[in-house]
């Protein structure tokens, strides 16, 4: 018996995909990282920094042109993780309102604002993907995976120098010449979340199709 006879949304294919768009986004993170590690060796050129102020920018140099691509780059990756990432966690939620028999705690527009919307993002969308893995495997323990999946985003959520910030590509880049270990930091929180996340894709994914499989 297939996931679809029983009532269940396929996910193997939703999983695979939002697994490895997280992993994409997470290689982008890396590069950006070391990209800011050259611009800090390099040093900041005789100039100054690109934005002179008053609305002036110098040329940039080809390594700042280059990390202004790697921003670019990794700026669409995350974005596909992101919808990736969210097609997934529709099909997931469904499959554990059939399994569990009840309706998830957080409904509706909280699926897409609990990650935006300022102090309740600290809890929300770990709440929903915990319920999840709970009501698709009842019984057993949430693997510590979600945990350390969701401390390292908040690093990057809450620094102010990673996944949201207010800062220009050029001012990331003086950042980079006049201290760069913040920006390096939390961007390797970042890559760490990312494969943490595609392991818990991976964990409730798992669950899912198992608990399917003995309706077989």
């Amino acid at each position: 018996m297939s996931e679809d006879i029983v009532g269940l949304n396929p996910v193997r294919a939703a999983g695979a995909v939002a697994s490895s768009a997280l992993l994409l986004a997470g290689a982008g993170w890396a590069v950006r990282a070391g990209w800011e590690v050259r611009l800090a060796r390099a040093g900041e050129p005789a100039g100054g920094p690109p934005d002179q102020g008053d609305g002036r920018h110098r040329a940039l140099t080809s390594l700042e042109d280059g990390y202004h691509l790697v921003s670019s780059v990794g700026g669409v990756l995350t974005a596909v993780c992101v919808v990736a990432f969210l097609v997934w966690l529709g099909r997931v939620r469904g499959n554990a309102r059939v399994l569990s028999g009840r309706a998830p705690r957080y409904r509706g527009a909280w699926v897409l604002f609990g990650w935006v919307v300022p102090v309740v993002n600290l809890w929300i969308p770990r709440g929903v993907v915990a319920e999840v893995y709970r009501d698709s495997a009842p019984g057993r323990r949430l693997p510590r995976v979600v945990d350390v999946w969701w401390g390292l985003w908040l690093v990057g959520l809450v620094s102010g120098v990673g996944l949201v910030y207010g800062d220009s590509t050029d001012e990331l880049v003086a950042r980079a010449y006049d201290n760069v270990w913040p920006l390096v930091l939390c961007d390797l929180a970042l890559v760490g979340a990312a494969a943490a996340g595609a392991a818990v894709v991976r964990a409730v994914t798992r669950v899912q199709t198992e608990r399917a499989a003995l309706h077989v």
